[in-house]
């Protein structure tokens, strides 16, 4: 007699030998869908596994613990011995590898310590170090400050890229607590391992330090004289407002922005010198005081005419027009500077987007509002001209018209074409845009940070 096979006995094998780096359908949270995920790490609790999962070909911010039930192991790729997954190609984290901090998985389960991650990332750029500046962006790490404390992973605030390694690609805060708003973080962000353990990080909105309990908070605000981030205010208009802030005289709030904008910011790195950037922060104001909704960081000398280092509008504030108005702010400053400007590259997934969207918008709004020279005659305009009248770099311009499917080429030179859904599209999009930045309610003056001695 032929006894039947139980397929519940082959699941819980399959169940048992799932290691970090195989990829497996999963249920994603919330939804229907079983799409392809990775394993970044395993992990047991009272007798019940948890699996770490990134779904592939989705943005990071989606990664989650999932249990059992929610993977799907009758079609598992394990991962090869030279660290691929078979069909994929992609690199999937290798067990034991000493030249990078241990997985979170073989360090008893317990959160990830920024502090590993911060080491490892100064052993690998140290040799890239830039000569006075740091960046949000990808390649630069100063050594920690003379008399600064060591408690804790003290970042900068710029833009740097980094290449993922098992313990940045995990999620190490729960939850935090800003102002009247709780938000669940996106990514990694290398706060004091003592912070990673609680459910919950409690801010300060104003000074942005952080703190393990609502009653820390609590005794912090009774003594916390901020109302508004440190520095000074150079726009007001209704209750918006931009103030600015050295990160050579403001170190401490310059490093605590870093740490969480980090949080929502996957391709960013975090290091240790702020001195040379200034950070834009946007607050709107109610009778509480100036709340942060964003910011942009930017180089005080910048060889590549980058405008932006790192920008971002922080969650509860997304999807109401704050993010461009962040962008257009940090054109107005280049205007005033009499520069053209770029952001650094790469741009998150979302920034993009904002930046394509308002690229989009304010070209075209220059090419509708340009008059011809004469009666019967087409107007004229050249990319140089745009590109004088919006500060926008002459490579953006020329990439987002391409984009638009704009610019044709015609006997011999480039043509603009504007037809009817372009414009329509263009004036519902800008109907929508309800804030906008008054160039009269600025008031600044751009300095000459190459005469160092002065500031």
């Amino acid at each position: 007699m032929i006894e039947e096979h139980d397929e519940r006995d082959t699941i819980c094998d399959s169940v048992n030998s799932l290691v970090e780096g195989c990829r497996l359908p999963v249920q994603m949270h919330g939804t229907d869908d079983w799409p392809l995920a990775e394993i970044i790490s395993v992990k047991e609790v009272k007798g019940t596994k948890y699996y770490y999962v990134h779904y592939v070909d989705f943005n990071k911010r989606l990664d989650e613990w999932v249990l059992e039930d929610s993977l799907d192991t009758r079609k598992v790729q394990y991962p090869r011995r030279d660290g691929t997954t078979p069909g994929t190609g992609a690199a999937t984290p290798k067990k034991q590898v000493p030249s990078r901090p241990p997985s979170p998985s073989s360090v008893n389960s317990e959160p990830v310590n920024g502090s590993a991650v911060l080491q490892a990332a100064l052993q690998k750029r140290i040799s890239r170090k830039r000569k006075g500046t740091f960046l949000d962006n990808e390649d630069s790490q100063e050594a920690p400050t003379p008399g600064q404390p060591t408690t804790g992973p003290r970042p900068t605030g710029s833009l740097v890229t980094h290449h993922d390694d098992v313990v940045t690609r995990m999620k190490n805060i729960e939850l935090i607590e800003l102002g009247r708003h709780r938000i669940k973080p996106w990514y990694f962000s290398p706060y004091p391992q003592e912070m990673v353990n609680l459910p919950c990080i409690y801010i300060c909105e104003f000074c942005l330090k952080y703190r393990k309990s609502r009653k820390c908070l609590e005794r912090h605000l009774a003594k916390c004289n901020l109302r508004h981030p440190p520095g000074n205010e150079i726009y007001r208009k209704g209750s918006i407002s931009f103030f600015e802030i050295d990160g050579r005289k403001n170190k401490n709030y310059a490093q605590n922005v870093c740490l969480l904008a980090k949080l929502f910011l996957d391709h960013k790195t975090l290091y240790y010198d702020t001195d040379p950037f200034l950070f834009y922060v946007m607050t709107d104001f109610d009778s509480r005081g100036f709340h942060i909704v964003g910011y942009f960081s930017k180089e005080k000398e910048s060889t590549k005419d980058y405008n932006v280092a790192c920008i971002l509008t922080l969650p509860p504030y997304q999807r109401k027009g704050y993010g461009k108005l962040l962008i257009e702010f940090s054109y107005e400053l280049s205007k005033f500077e009499g520069k053209t400007g770029s952001p650094e590259k790469p741009l998150s997934d979302l920034g993009l987007l904002s930046y394509r969207s308002y690229w989009a918008h304010t070209i075209l709004d220059i090419l509708l509002n340009v008059k011809p020279l004469a009666e019967n005659e087409k107007p004229q305009i050249t990319i140089n001209e745009i590109c004088e009248l919006t500060s926008i770099k002459k490579e953006d311009v020329i990439s987002t018209l391409q984009n638009l499917n704009l610019i044709n080429y015609y006997k011999g030179q480039y043509i603009v074409t504007l037809n009817r859904d372009i414009i329509e599209q263009h004036a519902q999009a800008m109907e929508k845009r309800s804030i906008r930045i008054d160039p009269k309610c600025l008031h600044w003056t751009p300095k000459d940070w190459s005469v160092r001695a002065k500031w």
